[in-house]
């Protein structure tokens, strides 16, 4: 999910079984995940707009920009849980802490899906310096409950773009995500994708998120398909492979499909729901509240 851009893929055919070996016997993540979302009955929200009256508090779980109206967080639900947008592989031109990344060097070019979105080595200390020291403790000082990260593919799609210059990308990625659990143990963490980096974060996160697993969008973000079976299949296995192995991880969908279509979204949620998933469905900006069907409310 790009609210400042990113690149999704499938990956390299084998992410599947060298998950499923490297967390085979790994202990579960922590309970962050069952006391923010018990069920896939669940009430789950991705928004970054900046409406401050929209009404976030109907939902259990919510994700924002880490940037949010100060009125907006407040309208959430009591006991509700809120994280915290993180892009880890990409840095928006407009992020206060654009400029000391391009000073320090450590930006490798704009991604060309979202030219305002600039790639991030994430081998550079000055980057994880950035991202432990500076950008989660604020999102954390704000109120949120934890992080979502997103743009975590984007190493591996470095990596296999050019394995020569960005040789250790992946493993640099899980690295900092590793280092960041450590650092704040208490607080949440929803990764979105990232599944070349799963193997080495056996226990590390929460909740994994699937984006566009059952529906997506074209670019020009009117026009809405559903996804291929085996596209469909490829991602979904994965999330499921993930789960098997430590059964506490709690797994989320993202589809995207036209909010006038009651119908069609309330078939999203069922299916997903049968998944075993938390579903969300929205439109592409993600800067509206799409409200589920009211059957699967």
């Amino acid at each position: 999910m790009k609210g400042n851009g990113g690149v999704t893929g499938r990956g390299a055919a084998g992410i599947g079984r060298r998950l499923a070996a490297a967390i085979l016997g790994a202990g579960a993540v922590g309970g962050f995940a069952a006391r923010a979302c018990p069920g896939v009955e669940c009430r789950f929200l991705v928004y970054y707009g900046r409406d401050e009256a929209a009404p976030i508090g109907d939902y259990d779980l919510v994700v924002l920009d880490a940037e949010a109206p100060a009125a907006l967080l407040a309208r959430r639900a009591p006991g509700a849980r809120m994280l915290g947008y993180v892009s880890m592989g990409e840095v928006h031109a407009s992020r206060a802490y654009f400029a000391e990344a391009e000073a320090g060097g450590i930006l490798l070019g704009r991604n060309p899906s979202w030219p305002d979105a600039w790639f991030v080595d994430m081998r550079a200390p000055l980057w994880e310096r950035l991202v432990l020291d500076r950008i989660v403790p604020a999102v954390l000082a704000r109120g949120f409950d934890g992080v979502f990260l997103d743009t975590l593919d984007d190493a591996e799609y470095l990596e296999q773009r050019e394995p020569r210059r960005h040789a250790g990308m992946i493993d640099a990625a899980a690295g900092l995500v590793r280092r960041m659990r450590r650092r704040f143990p208490a607080a949440g963490i929803m990764v979105n994708r990232g599944y070349a980096l799963l193997p080495n974060l056996v226990g590390q996160f929460d909740m994994l998120l699937g984006e566009s697993v059952r529906t997506t969008h074209e670019a020009d973000g009117t026009t809405y398909r559903r996804l291929p079976e085996n596209d469909y299949a490829w991602q979904r296995d994965l999330m499921w492979e993930a789960r098997r192995r430590f059964p506490s991880l709690r797994l989320y969908s993202l589809d995207y499909w036209d909010p006038a279509d009651r119908d069609g979204i309330a078939r999203i949620y069922a299916e997903q729901r049968r998944n075993g998933f938390v579903p969300y469905v929205a439109t592409p900006d993600l800067t509206r509240i799409v409200p589920p069907p009211r059957e699967a409310s």
